[in-house]
């Protein structure tokens, strides 16, 4: 056993001391004690997430269309901050067994992928054409991880429509879009279900929808001139109109599954869901209110249709016409049309209302008058992290487990995502690189506040981090790393295990590892 030699460590440590009395951290056995795997219930699930665009590659090769990512990262260059595409990313189609067996190293129970629509179906339809090789990769994937001992854990849509259906309706601004995915996901279903026994339907329609439709930062790049550098969309009306069809999409495929599928393949499905937790910013009505109406705006937007089979009020009477209405029949079938939950968690943002009038330039970024700062009385809301938008308030994990589990029916639950990125410094040595203290401490407490929500009754039966190799991070490009194992973008895409992944190994293979000084390593 060896202590790291990082630069920033006194300050760490001393830091976790300093989040834990900025955040209510309470000493209880798991936190001033030994922890690892055997503190979780037994069954509990530990894995990692990934999708398909960030990590594939081979974005050319065997047959696979265009998604409208492919297409984003091009026409919009200037919106990804390194110029860069995810046409190689970490070449995961062609290294997936290399990969799998440092998952297999690792001890991890699960793997969470998605499945590229545009590799299986070019043209977006299976009408358009089955493109065998496409599904021969996720086949070979499939088993790999299976003969490893890891469950598979497949999405069906992380954000990559098919260019073909962009062209040929507008992807998810039309409802056309809804038997398309549904003959999509069916095809998936029966070709791979014998095997998988959870399905994600898709990852956070709500920030591809802000993000996508709203601000115009991701792809297909929409948005209202006032709102952001957008050639083309409307911020009041299209992120609404792709939401409404992105969870009727779900529905219909969630409807085909149970009909026809999960009684024979006994698999589960669900969503996840993704928003920073919104503490209010002051002990008054005011942020309180506020507070609730973002949750509304962002967990609830999805959430609360796939249980109750309607929008949430506050955004009913906000929004007014700009929102779709569900039919009878529509609502009927979203209604309970959920397995699970996956909820995606990073960071927490302070919410009070807002003063500003948007009146004469509505849009999906106003509507819920929740103004969203980091700081309060000049404290910033937790420890700033080389993301910019990223400050850890690892507390905000079991809040919004809790809010779920009181506003949601109780549900079962997966943490589907959490992590932390660091700035991609060239001028460092791999060496150092390696050296992610901060990593280590900010799953550490993450883990620790998940397992205090376990003990308070919350449903959640699994914990997949962000993410197990360095990838290609949507528009910050390769500029921020967000994997436990590093990926040498520059020589030959090379992966070496960072600090984070020893400690993974030694949390899930149980050995102690101590809260109060996560810095000390063995196997180094």
């Amino acid at each position: 056993m060896m202590i790291i030699q990082h630069p920033l460590l006194m300050y760490l440590i001393a830091s976790s001391y300093l989040l834990a009395s900025i955040e209510g951290l309470k000493p209880s056995h798991h936190h001033s004690a030994s922890f690892n795997r055997s503190s979780f219930p037994s069954g509990f699930v530990f894995g990692a997430s990934s999708s398909a665009y960030q990590y594939e590659g081979a974005t050319n090769a065997d047959g696979r269309g265009p998604s409208i990512w492919d297409i984003f990262v091009r026409a919009q260059r200037e919106k990804i901050s390194d110029n860069s595409t995810g046409d190689v990313a970490d070449e995961f189609y062609y290294r997936y067994k290399e990969d799998i067996a440092l998952m297999r190293d690792i001890g991890l129970d699960s793997f969470r992928f998605s499945i590229s629509w545009s590799r299986i179906l070019p043209n977006g339809t299976i009408s358009g054409g089955v493109n065998q090789k496409g599904v021969d990769f996720y086949n070979f994937l499939i088993d790999e991880l299976m003969s490893k001992g890891i469950e598979p854990f497949p999405g069906l849509f992380h954000w990559d429509t098919p260019q073909a259906l962009e062209d040929e309706y507008g992807g998810f601004l039309s409802p056309k879009i809804v038997n398309d995915y549904r003959d999509y996901a069916g095809f998936c279903f029966k070709e791979f279900g014998d095997r998988v026994k959870y399905w994600v339907t898709m990852n956070e329609p709500n920030i591809l929808s802000e993000y996508g439709y709203a601000r115009g930062s991701y792809a297909p790049g929409r948005c209202s001139n006032y709102i952001g550098n957008c050639t083309e969309g409307n911020s009041a009306t299209e992120p609404y109109m792709v939401t409404h069809n992105l969870i009727l999409s779900h529905a219909a495929a969630v409807k085909l599954y149970r009909e026809k599928h999960q009684a024979s393949q006994k698999g589960l499905v669900g969503v996840t869901t993704d928003s920073m937790w919104l503490v209010p910013k002051f002990e008054t009505i005011a942020s309180r209110k506020a507070t609730s109406r973002g949750l509304d705006f962002s967990y609830g937007w999805v959430l609360h249709p796939l249980t109750y089979g309607e929008y949430p009020k506050t955004m009913v009477e906000l929004v007014g016409d700009r929102l779709p209405k569900f039919t009878q029949e529509q609502s009927k079938m979203l209604k309970g049309s959920l397995d699970f939950i996956g909820v995606n968690y990073y960071t927490a943002r302070y919410a009070d209302d807002s003063t500003s009038n948007s009146s004469n330039y509505p849009s999906y970024t106003t509507d819920s008058r929740v103004n969203e700062t980091v700081e309060k009385n000049g404290v910033l809301i937790g420890q700033p992290t080389t993301a910019s938008w990223l400050y850890i308030y690892p507390k905000g994990i079991r809040e919004i487990l809790l809010y779920i589990k009181r506003e949601y029916n109780d549900p079962l639950i997966f943490v589907t995502e959490n992590g932390m990125g660091d700035l991609n410094n060239r001028s460092l040595p791999i060496s150092e690189a390696l050296k992610d203290s901060l990593r280590i401490e900010y799953h550490h407490l993450h883990l620790s506040y998940l397992l205090q929500a376990i003990e308070d009754g919350v449903n959640v039966k699994g914990y997949f981090l962000w993410t197990f190799l360095d990838d290609f991070e949507w528009v910050s490009g390769y500029k921020l790393r967000f994997g436990i194992n590093y990926v040498d973008f520059e020589n030959g895409l090379n992966r070496y295990h960072k600090n984070s992944a020893y400690w993974f190994r030694n949390f899930l293979k149980k050995e102690n590892v101590s809260t109060a000084f996560p810095l000390l390593l063995s196997d180094m």
